[in-house]
C-alpha cells in the first residue's frame, strides 16, 4: 500500500491532480481490492472506472477525518459489492453463482480447481469474515492495518478471521 499524501499539500490541487495522485499511488492497491470481489479483469476495471468517478465527485467535501486511502478502500468495496448485486439482479440470478460464472470464463483464471472452490467457501461466509480473511490471507495484512482501515478493533478481527479460517477448515475437510 502507498503512503499518504501530505495532506495540507493534498488539499491546495485540484480536482484533477488529487485524482493523478491517486492514480498513480493507488490505482493498483484498490485494483486488488475489487478483483476479489467481482472476480474477472473486465468487471473490476468498470468498477475501478466507477471509483475514480465517485472519487473525483466527492474529493472535495472529503475531510481528511480518515485516511485517503481508507476512504477509497471503502468506496471501492462498497461499488464492488453493490456492481455484483445489480448483475445478479439483471440476470435474475444468485449472486453467488454469478460471482462463479464469472470466475469460470475469466480469460485469466487458470482452471485451478482448488482455487475454485476455496471461493465458493468464501463466498458463503458472512461478508465481513470474507473482508477480514481476504485481508489477512491475500494481502497478508496485519491486524492493526486492518483495523486502521476498516475502523473496526483488532480484536473483532481476529474473532473474524478464526471464524472464517474455523468455517473454511470444516468445509475443505467435507470435500
Amino acid at each position: 500500500m502507498a503512503h499518504e499524501p501530505d495532506i495540507e499539500q493534498f488539499k491546495k490541487w485540484s480536482t484533477e491532480q488529487q485524482i493523478n495522485w491517486i492514480v498513480k499511488h493507488y490505482l493498483q492497491d484498490l485494483y486488488w481490492v475489487i478483483r476479489p470481489i467481482v472476480k474477472t479483469h473486465e468487471d473490476t476495471d468498470d468498477v475501478l472506472q466507477n471509483v475514480l468517478l465517485k472519487a473525483y465527485k466527492y474529493l472535495p467535501n472529503f475531510r481528511f477525518e480518515s485516511k485517503l486511502y481508507s476512504w477509497l478502500y471503502r468506496i471501492s468495496v462498497n461499488e464492488a459489492l453493490n456492481y455484483i448485486k445489480k448483475n445478479a439482479k439483471m440476470k435474475a440470478i444468485d449472486t453467488q453463482e454469478l460471482l462463479m460464472q464469472s470466475l469460470r470464463s475469466d480469460p485469466y483464471y487458470d482452471g485451478d480447481e482448488i482455487l475454485l472452490q476455496l471461493e465458493q467457501i468464501l463466498q458463503s461466509l458472512p461478508e465481513k469474515q470474507q473482508e477480514v480473511f481476504r485481508l489477512k490471507y491475500f494481502s497478508e495484512m496485519t491486524y492493526e492495518q486492518m483495523s486502521a482501515l476498516l475502523g473496526t478493533s483488532v480484536g473483532a478481527l481476529k474473532a473474524n478471521y478464526h471464524l472464517a479460517a474455523k468455517k473454511i477448515k470444516e468445509k475443505i475437510a467435507r470435500i
